[in-house]
């Protein structure tokens, strides 16, 4: 009988398996009891070797396989089925209407993107991208933003990097604005570094949007978004003295 794709996918990132590591990454990753994580289970196998994986297999797994993928209890395997999405979203081949299904079913899935490094390595290549090329369905990121999945938030701000990252600013800063007074520390991190991205690009849009907000941020979220900034100005800005 022919070994099915998915099978060797699941084979060989079996075999890449390091115990060791994978006890490193499930502490680093906060899998324990009451964690955000709790019960990830990790091989313990660097991204790039995931990535190169789905890029082997990629243009041969069906949406239903990649769907059977991102359900697995093993993290890579999870995050090797996001790579595949981003490889056939991204592809000179796909037609409009396969992309709308891809991104349907990664908003649809979201409960399987619940690690914050499977967020941030697929929500702007992903989300992001659809959003920023359909206009009318960018009401989506207030959604995301203000569900009580902690993974649909971080979608939500993360996938705006796509946007930053051309300029537009104004969802960006709209879903900044919802976050801000989350009470998780993922997603004080999150948009902080959004915010610090803005910044690079627009320093006076993020000093816009601190004037009017950092005395109420939470203090990461804050540290965050002036990293970048001097040394002066950042301590006025963490005195609140600005």
């Amino acid at each position: 009988m022919r070994m099915s794709t998915l099978t060797k996918i699941q084979n060989e990132l079996k075999l890449l398996a390091d115990p060791k590591q994978a006890q490193n990454l499930q502490r680093f990753f906060k899998t324990g009891k009451g964690e955000y994580a709790e019960g990830d289970i990790f091989y313990g196998i660097k991204v790039p070797v995931t990535r190169g994986i789905a890029k082997k297999f990629g243009r041969e797994v069906t949406l239903k396989e990649a769907e059977e993928l991102l359900h697995s209890k093993i993290h890579e395997e999870r995050l090797c089925a996001l790579l595949i999405l981003i490889q056939k979203f991204e592809s000179k081949e796909i037609t409009p209407e396969e992309q709308k299904e891809i991104f349907d079913f990664y908003l649809a899935n979201t409960k399987y993107i619940n690690n914050w490094d499977l967020v941030d390595l697929s929500s702007h290549e992903i989300a992001g991208a659809y959003l920023f090329s359909h206009p009318k369905e960018r009401k989506l990121l207030k959604k995301l933003a203000t569900s009580e999945l902690l993974w649909d938030k971080r979608i939500a701000m993360v996938s705006c990097y796509h946007f930053i990252y051309r300029k537009e600013f104004s969802e960006p800063l709209m879903v900044a604005e919802l976050l801000q007074k989350d009470g998780h520390d993922l997603m004080h991190k999150a948009v902080g570094w959004m915010l610090r991205e803005i910044g690079k690009r627009d320093l006076g849009v993020l000093e816009d949007f601190l004037k009017k907000h950092y005395k109420q941020m939470p203090r990461t979220m804050l540290r965050y978004a002036i990293e970048k900034f001097p040394e002066a100005k950042r301590k006025k800005y963490l005195k609140g003295l600005v």
